[in-house]
């Protein structure tokens, strides 16, 4: 399910998560890319999850970045200790907010749990920021540090 959502990240965001052609469209493309109807429902599914939590968490009560997360144990299972602690980098750094970082960890336990690793908690974490135009600004230095770290595995 990850591959489609990245697939469709790289080929249909535009700024928001609504895709730009219809679901007919995007399930015959993505079937001919070789992804399963399985995993492209999901994904869209995991999709239309991540608008529906936006709303609710945008909706609700305006969290204080001075609040502390406690996560449950089941967060902290599938986040475990270095994807919590890159959230909380990424808090501390003003990437993330206590609002989107909901979001996020909302989408990340969507996942199956074989799918969550730190470099699928950046993606998610791209998706979500890319998916409000207010956090441009983060989603830059999200960007920016993402590549960063590319390229020093590269040398």
């Amino acid at each position: 399910m990850f591959e489609v959502l990245m697939y469709l990240f790289e080929n249909y965001m535009d700024g928001s998560v609504a895709l730009n052609a219809d679901q007919d469209t995007i399930m015959s493309e993505l079937e001919q890319a070789g992804f399963s109807r399985n995993e492209i429902g999901r994904a869209l599914d995991w999709l239309d999850g991540l608008n529906r939590v936006q709303e609710t968490v945008q909706s609700g009560p305006q969290l204080t970045p001075h609040a502390i997360r406690h996560y449950s144990m089941e967060e902290c299972e599938r986040l475990g200790i270095e994807g919590r602690g890159f959230l909380l980098y990424l808090e501390q750094l003003s990437i993330l907010d206590p609002m989107t970082r909901e979001i996020v960890i909302d989408r990340l336990m969507a996942l199956d749990s074989r799918e969550v690793d730190l470099g699928r908690i950046k993606w998610v974490v791209l998706i979500a920021l890319f998916n409000q135009p207010d956090k441009k600004s983060a989603l830059s230095l999200l960007q920016d540090m993402i590549l960063s770290d590319a390229f020093d595995v590269l040398h």
